[in-house]
């Protein structure tokens, strides 16, 4: 009752749209449901400890239930299935230490008057019931053969074997003939499951239609993003900044992380610590308050709603997935059927809500907005870890800078320090990237000036010595 309340306390609290709300787990309809099962159960004798004693029985015994739970390729419906197993000696349940309303169900369903019932799959939607004996024709013909062959055979050893052999083959047969195999319809465990399934197939639709919207809010932004901090001499731009909140946006891993002590996806109360920290290097370093262009404020203000609303669909998404499995864990402690362990995998292909709409938007981010402004990390010598300036593509197509190169060359080593591919002596002025340089000095002009003066400096050094410092030319 507690989970109960609190569920729907949070749905009510915490913002979330209606239609949300409406697409939610219906965790007390389900609960309601679930008592019928219980009472369908135990009007059969099958309480939640008989349940638990026959399930665990081996295969010896005179009594087995097997549960499962199976799912047609081609529908999203679950139909579970009791399977009874039965032992009988003469046309009676040997197990004495069952109790009397479950005797009564066994032999009730032993006999046929259970099975008599007239389900039908089409009228009701339940699973047909199938009464199976364990032997066939085909056994019959065998047990026959062996019979006659047994009885040739002991013919010239005496009476006393034939009568024994024809004893044994009789016991036999008449062992296989008593084991049967009885699947019993469960009315209120397919009502609960369609249930279930049918409002776990309304939140992936939801969260269909959810993700569609927000990346073409991502598109959209992705256009702002792009006018406010396009790369000119001319005009304001505030590419520098972008590439700074991008840079803070991807070192806070809000949605996701990739280091090696804690990797994959985030919680939602650790997403929102991540947000809150990412905001608050945003607001220290001033970012925001220093754009050129009031586009870009507006730009910013929308992004940060769209990592708001991604916060919001982890937040719904985990309060309907620990809906499922505390439903799904009363249903086992209640009938000690172990649906907890096999619904996962009776619909495995649907993937039960396992993956959230934070994955999928998280990537368009990276391509619309992220990859706009390139980031100095994908441009940096392997070598010196610097802006590669002047990039030199060796023959292996790896690039670094061309002091770098110059160095290794100076000291004759021939290989790549990537690939170990002797390639490097072989280098010359015609591995310039031309083009590369060009795309550098238009996306890292702060950088490429850096490197250019760094480079100078030590140039400055080797040709005059260490006392040498760099001064700027002046006209008199």
């Amino acid at each position: 009752m507690k989970f109960g309340h609190d569920f729907k306390q949070s749905l009510a609290s915490q913002g979330f749209p209606p239609h949300w709300v409406a697409h939610a787990i219906p965790y007390g309809q389900l609960k309601k449901c679930l008592k019928k099962v219980q009472r369908e159960l135990q009007e059969l004798g099958l309480d939640a400890e008989t349940l638990r004693t026959l399930l665990d029985c081996d295969t010896d015994s005179p009594v087995a239930l097997n549960y499962s739970l199976t799912a047609s390729s081609n529908s999203t419906l679950v139909r579970p299935k009791l399977t009874v197993f039965i032992h009988l000696h003469d046309g009676n349940i040997v197990d004495a230490s069952l109790a009397p309303t479950t005797r009564q169900f066994f032999e009730k369903i032993s006999s046929g008057s259970v099975v008599s019932h007239a389900f039908n799959e089409k009228e009701a939607g339940l699973a047909n019931i199938s009464r199976l004996k364990a032997t066939d024709k085909t056994a019959d013909k065998t047990a026959d053969k062996t019979t006659d062959e047994t009885t040739d055979e002991t013919t010239d050893k005496g009476t006393d074997n034939t009568t024994s052999a024809a004893s044994q083959t009789e016991a036999n047969h008449h062992e296989e003939d008593s084991y049967e195999r009885i699947e019993v319809p469960l009315v209120f465990d397919s009502v609960f499951f369609d249930m279930l399934l049918s409002d776990v197939s309304n939140l992936d639709a939801l969260q269909a239609t959810e993700e569609d919207q927000l990346q073409e809010e991502v598109k959209e932004l992705g256009k702002q993003v792009s006018q406010v901090s396009r790369p000119t001499r001319f005009s304001k731009s505030d590419m520098d900044r972008w590439r700074r909140i991008f840079e803070l946006y991807l070192d806070a891993e809000i949605f996701f992380a990739t280091h090696e002590r804690e990797h994959g996806a985030r919680s939602s109360q650790k997403a929102l610590k991540q947000l809150q920290w990412f905001q608050g290097e945003v607001n220290k370093q001033q970012l925001v308050s220093s754009f050129k262009l009031p586009e870009s404020r507006t730009a910013f203000s929308k992004f940060l709603e769209l990592n708001l609303d991604l916060l919001k669909h982890l937040q719904f998404q985990e309060l309907n997935v620990l809906a499922i499995s505390k439903i799904l864990k009363k249903f086992d402690k209640r009938t000690a059927l172990g649906v907890s362990r096999a619904l996962p995998p009776a619909i495995s292909s649907r993937k039960l809500l396992s993956d959230h709409i934070a994955k999928a938007v998280c990537a368009r981010i990276s391509d619309e907005l992220v990859s706009i402004i390139p980031q100095i990390n994908d441009y940096l010598c392997p070598i010196c870890y610097s802006l590669a300036y002047q990039p030199v593509r060796l023959d292996c197509q790896h690039v670094f800078c061309i002091r770098c190169i110059i160095k290794i060359q100076r000291r004759k080593e021939e290989s790549c320090p990537l690939c170990r591919a002797p390639v490097v002596m072989n280098a010359s002025i015609d591995n310039l990237d031309a083009e590369l340089e060009k795309f550098m000095k238009k996306y890292f002009m702060k950088e490429v000036k850096e490197k250019q003066r760094a480079n100078e400096i030590e140039r400055g050094i080797e040709e005059f010595g260490p006392g040498y410092t760099r001064s700027e030319c002046s006209v008199m």
